[in-house]
Order: C-alpha cells, then structure tokens, then sequence
C-alpha cells in the first residue's frame, strides 16, 4: 500500500515527524511519503520557498527509512490539490494498489471544500487523524462520509485499492508550524520542537526572521 502525507511543512516539526511514524507503525507498511505543497490553496504564503521547505525536510527524515519525500507537488505549477496528486499516483500505481492519504480532523471538518472532493474516496482510501480540539460535525457532509465509509480494522485498507476512511487516534505532540515561526520571529529558541539540523539550517538561511548569528 502507498500512504502520502501531505502538507506545508513550514518548517517540518517533531508532531509532523511523530504522527507520520505512528501511522506508519499502525498500518503497516514500508514507508510513508511525506508531499510538501507547492502553493497551498487555503492558507496564506508559506514564510519558507519550496526549495528550502524541502531541503529542512530532507534534513528532518535522513536515517528514517519508515519515512520519505515525494516532491511531485513542488515540481508541479500552480496550487497544490489533493485530488490531482491523487489522479497522478493512481495513474502511476494502476487501478489495484491501494493507496491512501493522511489528513487531521481540523482539514477534514472543511473536506467537502476541496476540490474535487467527492472523487477523492474513489481514488484513495482516507486516514482521519485526531486532533486536539478539533471534531468533525456528524451533520456536516464530511461527518456523513466518515459514517458511510469508516472502517475500524487499519488491515481493510490493504484489501481493496480505495474507498475506505480510517480514524487514527494515536498520541500526538501538540506542536505547531505557526507557533514555531512566531517564536523564532520573536527571538525565542523552538530547540526540541523540530530536529537539530533543521534549526541549525534555518538559523544558517535566516529563515523566519531568525538571526545567522544567533546560538540559542
């Protein structure tokens, strides 16, 4: 089975890393394929570019072999959506591998916003993560589809190519991106919340409106 785990990565962090490999450990499969987005469609401008974003991510995964990159959607022009990484893989897997994506109950609650969204569980199974604080309304056309299509058993997803919704509860490290680039911009240190070389290297870039020279 192919699992993608997409997202900005601004900058990858420990909760990024650590839910990747609890998914991984859960279902059980090779690796994970962790798809940083070029331009995403619903948030504003990343403070790292793509090339930087995805040099801290091949910072964060060296020596994980539970983990790897796919930079399909940095090569790709344009918005990143979901569905269109999804029709690409599929194309590239053929119609019987399964294939599955990961995503948190905070994207999910807004899923029928997406493009395309309703040919999404035709092309890929979906993992639903939980997140702290954010709950996906059984009113609402994503609760719906949760409830027509979740599965309970992670073994489902490897018998069939799609169409299944997966919830994960595994624990989680309540680590943010957004958090991280305001402590960095107010000149606190977010050491132990994402990987030493990928601080040294924003320290070394002046990313976020970090100091070269700084040494916290």
């Amino acid at each position: 089975m192919h699992v993608i785990y997409g997202g900005t990565f601004d900058p990858i962090h420990h909760g990024h890393l650590r839910l990747a490999l609890e998914v991984w450990d859960r279902i059980g499969v090779d690796t994970i394929s962790l798809v940083p987005c070029h331009i995403p469609p619903h948030r504003d401008e990343t403070g790292a570019t793509p090339d930087q974003r995805l040099a801290l991510l091949r910072l964060a995964v060296a020596g994980e072999p539970g983990l790897k990159i796919d930079d399909r959607e940095l090569r790709r022009q344009g918005a990143s959506y979901t569905a269109d990484t999804l029709r690409q893989l599929r194309d590239e897997l053929g119609p019987d591998e399964p294939l599955a994506m990961v995503v948190g109950t905070d994207s999910f609650a807004d899923f029928d916003r997406w493009r395309d969204w309703q040919r999404i569980p035709e092309l890929a199974h979906v993992i639903v993560v939980r997140r702290p604080g954010a709950e996906v309304s059984a009113s609402g056309l994503p609760g719906k589809l949760l409830a027509e299509r979740r599965v309970t058993n992670p073994h489902r997803l490897h018998s069939q190519p799609a169409g299944c919704l997966l919830e994960l509860e595994p624990p989680l490290l309540d680590i943010s991106a957004t958090a991280i680039r305001e402590r960095i911009a107010d000149g606190r240190s977010p050491r132990y919340l994402l990987p030493d070389p990928v601080w040294a290297e924003i320290r070394r870039l002046g990313l976020y409106g970090a100091c070269p020279d700084g040494n916290f």
